[in-house]
């Protein structure tokens, strides 16, 4: 491939970071056996903390941010994939030590290529992105630790963030009753339509006191918070009840007993969408198109903004502010 392209590119001098649109060539790209002309890209959580200066996810500049992408196999060195294939990469390296999905092309090891699974759009898949994946992989884990339905409320925190609102639609497309937890009054009828049943504030979840073991409430929980509100769900859990946890948003210190453990038999699941073994990734990439698939109605609801790269200095902080509410995704077409 001849010529440039754009790329959205982070840049450091004296201690500051800059993040411009700028045009580069292929020979700008780093190593890789698969090159991808991108499609869409997404914003996450990670993504903004990349933006910063002093980022605690990038160490090395130049770097194109951006941890997640989906497009079109322009070329290939590695037979699993052909020019025209539609792909996904997601977390790994990209957008962290290796040149993400902010940019027209990208080049990637061809072990983090995932072939786009039936059933599912390029820009479907990011508007999932490593949120939805982070979303599947927790229901998926509640599954096989037997939290069914019929077993009682599903609590899911951060619900108006990426990961929560995903999971609240894919929890309440399987029949459960979703509790869903948010700090923002204005999202309560925008969760209502995605399928939760219950909305609740955030401060709900912890109560004015916190106790090593309370009430049995949830027969299991999503959640991408962390810190004392993880903590608070442990001690609600009902008997063999899990939560399936991803985020820190809320901090990493969890203060908590062993008692909800001992006493109840409840489950603390970690959920690692980064360096998931391919295998499992296929798998539940492939439920995010058959029975984990949003609807329609869901996907359109779930996308906040579609933008350009032109947008992004200005859309990246609103996550750190928490503004943002379901997904932005970046169209590179």
């Amino acid at each position: 491939m001849d010529g440039s392209f754009k790329a959205y590119q982070l840049v450091e001098k004296n201690g500051q970071v800059d993040g411009q649109v700028r045009a580069l060539t292929i020979r700008d790209l780093p190593e890789g056996e698969v090159l991808i002309r991108v499609h869409y890209s997404g914003i996450n959580y990670k993504d903004a903390l990349a933006n910063m200066s002093d980022s605690p996810i990038v160490k090395d500049y130049p770097m194109i941010p951006g941890i997640d992408l989906a497009g079109e196999v322009v070329e290939s060195s590695d037979d699993r994939f052909s020019t025209g294939d539609p792909v996904i990469v997601t977390s790994y390296d990209l957008g962290v030590s290796h040149d993400g999905g902010y940019s027209q092309y990208a080049r990637v090891k061809a072990e983090w290529v995932l072939p786009l699974p039936n059933g599912l759009t390029l820009k479907e898949a990011m508007i999932l992105g490593t949120a939805g994946l982070t979303a599947a992989l927790s229901i998926d884990q509640l599954q096989a630790h037997n939290v069914t339905p019929d077993r009682g409320n599903v609590l899911v925190t951060g619900a108006s963030g990426g990961v929560g609102s995903i999971a609240t639609a894919m929890l309440a497309n399987l029949g459960y009753h979703v509790e869903a937890s948010t700090g923002k009054d204005e999202a309560h009828q925008w969760l209502s339509d995605l399928g939760a049943t219950t909305i609740i504030d955030r401060k709900a979840v912890t109560g004015e006191k916190r106790r090593s073991i309370d009430k049995q409430t949830w027969a299991g929980a999503v959640d991408p918070v962390g810190g004392e509100t993880l903590a608070s769900i442990i001690s609600k859990l009902s008997y063999n009840g899990a939560v399936a946890v991803s985020g820190l948003t809320g901090g990493v210190k969890v203060p908590t007993s062993v008692h909800p453990f001992i006493l109840r038999g409840v489950h603390l699941i970690g959920i690692d969408s980064v360096f998931c073994p391919m295998d499992v990734r296929k798998n539940v990439w492939q439920r995010m198109a058959t029975d984990l698939k949003l609807t329609t109605k869901q996907f359109q609801s779930i996308t906040n903004q579609e933008i350009t790269l032109d947008a992004l200095s200005e859309s990246l902080p609103t996550l750190l502010e928490g503004k943002a509410r379901g997904r932005i995704i970046v169209n590179l077409l």
